[in-house]
């Protein structure tokens, strides 16, 4: 198709649309993208039907929690020019990833969208492929590919802000590993606002651990065991903050009357059923997926492919913990 494209002077997206008989062209140009690719003797073998776009899509996130709400917003944008979404899921195993990147191209796909279950760099699928690619919520490694994700930075921002507003002047930090991106990036948001505010986080930085509400209640018992007075914590994840919320109820200090808690997810089933509700920050995962949708059928559809990092803000979620 690429070949096709080149003889004829045209965008990929109108060679697609050229042999699949679908969408709006000029009749000169469908001839022409016919007569190229009849010259280059190409032969599509995609099977055809009513729908528009085909879009195939890989994702390491066998359990679902990131990866269904990215596709929901994937499926809104895709729904609006009749498109479906092929799904990959790869488990992290980059053998298996490689064999359905080949299926994918075997099905003569639109366009890939890569997606995942942390916003960590992973490896691009390479310069070499030809079919529009954009990541979504991962990170490619190779700045010259799109990546869209969530602003960790500013909702970590919002979290402290909020807390802040309602009054505390003494706020932990609570965060994940330090190997992951989410983990610094809520951090150096988090810091900012506290900077911003002329305070300094209780113990002085970041305490880190795991994603798990084990590590939330382990910190909790950090923080007592030092005698740090704190009135806010910060938890970098809503496991973390349940842990966490756990631990305060256990050693008798009200939440939200002397401690107010923040996590970052607004994991519905994790946030709604912690004691109290959990105020926390949503990652926006829905808009993620509609945004990297869109971007990839733009490109399709031959406008000019962006390069980077795209960030999709983070929004506030009020509950009882605050």
């Amino acid at each position: 198709m690429t070949d096709v494209a080149r003889k004829a002077e045209v965008s990929l997206g109108t060679v697609s649309k050229a042999l699949s008989g679908q969408g709006q062209l000029a009749a000169d140009t469908r001839s022409r993208v016919l007569r190229a690719a009849k010259e280059l003797g190409f032969t599509s073998t995609r099977p055809h039907s009513s729908t528009g776009f085909t879009i195939g899509v890989l994702s390491t996130d066998h359990v679902g929690r990131f990866s269904i709400p990215i596709l929901e917003g994937a499926e809104d944008a895709l729904g609006a020019v009749e498109g479906l979404m092929i799904l990959c899921e790869s488990r992290g195993d980059p053998i298996r990833e490689r064999h359905y990147v080949r299926a994918l191209q075997s099905r003569h796909v639109d366009g890939i969208l890569v997606t995942g279950r942390s916003s960590d760099v992973r490896p691009s699928l390479g310069a070499r492929l030809t079919i529009p690619t954009v990541y979504a919520l991962a990170r490619s490694v190779d700045h010259s590919d799109l990546s869209v994700t969530h602003d960790d930075e500013g909702g970590a921002a919002l979290a402290v802000a909020h807390l802040l507003d309602t009054g505390r002047h003494q706020v932990a930090l609570v965060g994940g590993a330090a190997r992951h991106i989410a983990t610094r990036n809520r951090e150096r948001g988090a810091l900012r606002s506290l900077a911003e505010a002329g305070v300094a986080p209780v113990l002085g930085g970041t305490l880190y651990g795991e994603w798990s509400e084990q590590w939330g209640r382990e910190a909790v018992a950090t923080l007592l065991r030092a005698g740090a007075a704190f009135d806010g914590v910060f938890c970098f994840s809503d496991q973390i903050a349940r842990g966490a919320l756990d631990a305060l109820r256990e050693n008798g200090m009200d939440v939200p009357g002397t401690v107010g808690v923040v996590g970052v997810d607004n994991w519905s089933v994790m946030a709604e059923a912690a004691r109290p509700p959990l105020t926390t920050v949503d990652l926006a995962l829905h808009s993620i997926g509609r945004t990297a949708a869109s971007r990839l059928l733009a490109i399709i559809a031959g406008e000019p492919r962006p390069t980077g990092v795209e960030l999709v803000p983070c929004g506030l979620v009020r509950r009882a913990s605050t």
